[in-house]
């Protein structure tokens, strides 16, 4: 496992999926999430997943209900069992502090599943222990790839780059392939580099 530039605790990259009711939390629910840390040598480190109850006076918005009717399986999948925010976000902040590194959110898009876990984990736990940092797998991919990041959609990207690992819409599923997609990516970055 890689150290930091510093020498200090390695970076554990934590590939984390949400799925959510509408477009932004506190009017929307976040139903649910899974991370994934991952070591750069892309050794599966741990797994933390949750389905959640809706935000008390939430609702859902009508253009991602609509969207989840597409998805009937991944809909079903994150209202299983679904517990209060009140009992997950600190269990999932303890879980985090128990890496055995520094976490580093990775996210596709980060923009996405980091605002729905930033503003949970401050809401209800009060931890922020990716203080304000989000890794996105597209603008790593722009940056490797020396292109426009329109060019840095699953279509676009080196089938190399993924596992067989299917994008399902359900957490745990999305969180587990595209943090072994960031893996190779940053594998090869890095033979790339020496």
């Amino acid at each position: 496992m890689n150290k930091s530039a510093t020498g200090g605790l390695p970076e554990i990259y934590v590939s984390t999926d949400i799925e959510a009711d509408g477009p932004i939390p506190g009017p929307h629910s976040m139903l649910s999430f899974a991370s994934v840390a991952y070591g750069a040598d892309k050794t599966l480190l741990g797994t933390y997943t949750a389905n959640l109850e809706a935000l008390p006076g939430a609702s859902p918005h009508p253009v991602t209900a609509e969207w989840w009717k597409g998805f009937p399986e991944a809909w079903n999948a994150c209202r299983q069992n679904p517990r209060a925010p009140e009992q997950v976000m600190p269990e999932y902040g303890a879980w985090l502090e128990k890496l055995p590194g520094r976490a580093v959110f990775v996210g596709w898009p980060a923009s996405w599943d980091f605002m729905w876990i930033y503003w949970y984990l401050v809401r209800f736990s009060g931890m922020r222990p990716f203080r304000e940092n989000a890794l996105d797998v597209r603008s790593y991919a722009m940056g490797m790839r020396k292109t426009d990041f329109r060019m840095t959609s699953r279509t676009y990207l080196p089938k190399r780059w993924f596992d067989e690992l299917r994008h399902t819409h359900v957490a745990l599923d999305d969180a587990l392939e595209q943090g072994a997609v960031f893996c190779n990516m940053l594998s090869e970055n890095r033979r790339s580099g020496q």
